[in-house]
């Protein structure tokens, strides 16, 4: 991939072709500043997904022949790759999570392309910022290839409110896809029951607890509710039980970027904030006001959690009645 297109293309890939998430959203916006919007999706698309698309100005829409592929990342790293190789994007982006990440790996050596993952900022240079050292700089860097392949973190681009919901819909183009390569084969799936809470990377609240909530998340729930957002939790609190490894927030866990970040009962040690220190408002609890969490903590507060988040909820409830 030496040469580019008269009209820059900017690839998005989505992981299923269910309604957009936020961070697609995201993604649709990003690449609307940056090229003509092209996306990749597992399968074909249904109406309901095309005029969402539609309403990001995406022009094609790239889907494999067939049905959905039971193998794990070699289909959706061959659909990218024959995507490109057909519309020699500029950049290609996807999400932050760590099966996106693999992908854009995979996609980076294929095509002799630039990686940079955790991207938090994307100029129209295509110079990227990226937040390092568990959260504690942030540098700015570019590829040297023609192609930029970049994950963006959920919560990173603002998405406008308005958009055109009588735009022309975007063109389908249907790609021949064949990869033998080796890989593990999803065999069962079975569906988590709903919560009603948004899911933990793309919240704009998080609510997380640890080692001192003792293993009572209930007024961490409570709030997390009142303000609309997710559960997370240290890796003390999974290892103990108390929560799923899906909350799991830090080094060896998911890594978020909410508007507000509540941490009730956590040290915050250096893996803890590998996790969450790029969050726009950071509140800590802690009866220990020696914690190192109130090192990087906007506000700070000394004291019992199951005392000061009830009292939290309480006047959430007074300011919306």
């Amino acid at each position: 991939m030496t040469t580019t297109p008269e009209t820059p293309v900017a690839l998005v890939v989505l992981d299923g072709t269910q309604p957009l998430r936020g961070s697609d959203r995201e993604l649709l916006v990003l690449a609307g500043g940056l090229g003509e919007t092209h996306v990749v999706v597992p399968v074909a698309p249904g109406g309901a997904l095309l005029r969402e698309l539609a309403a990001h100005a995406v022009a094609a829409v790239h889907a494999p022949e067939g049905g959905a592929d039971e193998r794990l990342t070699v289909p959706a790293v061959a659909l990218a790759e024959a995507a490109a190789r057909a519309v020699r994007p500029r950049v290609v982006l996807l999400g932050s999570t760590p099966e996106a990440k693999e992908v854009a790996a995979r996609l980076g050596v294929r095509l002799e392309a630039g990686v940079i993952t955790d991207v938090v900022a994307l100029d129209a240079d295509l110079v990227a910022t990226k937040s390092v050292l568990a959260g504690g700089w942030r540098t700015r860097c570019r590829a040297r290839t023609s192609t930029l392949v970049a994950t963006v973190r959920p919560n990173s681009v603002d998405v406008p409110a308005r958009r055109d919901p009588g735009a022309e819909l975007p063109e389908v183009r249907v790609l021949p896809v064949e990869d033998t390569a080796p890989a593990a084969r999803v065999v069962g799936r079975a569906q988590r029951p709903p919560s009603g809470r948004p899911s933990l990377e793309e919240a704009r609240v998080v609510v997380a607890g640890g080692r001192g909530t003792g293993g009572d998340f209930g007024p961490l729930e409570e709030l997390a509710d009142a303000l609309g957002g997710a559960i997370g939790a240290s890796r003390a609190a999974v290892d103990a039980g108390w929560v799923g490894p899906e909350a799991q927030v830090g080094q060896t866990g998911r890594t978020v970027s909410p508007q507000l970040y509540v941490s009730c009962g956590i040290s915050g040690a250096v893996q803890q904030r590998a996790g969450m220190q790029t969050a726009k408002v950071i509140v800590a609890v802690n009866k220990d006001e020696q914690a190192p969490v109130f090192e990087i903590a906007d506000l700070g507060i000394v004291g019992d959690l199951r005392k000061v988040l009830p009292q939290a909820v309480e006047r959430l409830r007074q300011l919306r009645s």
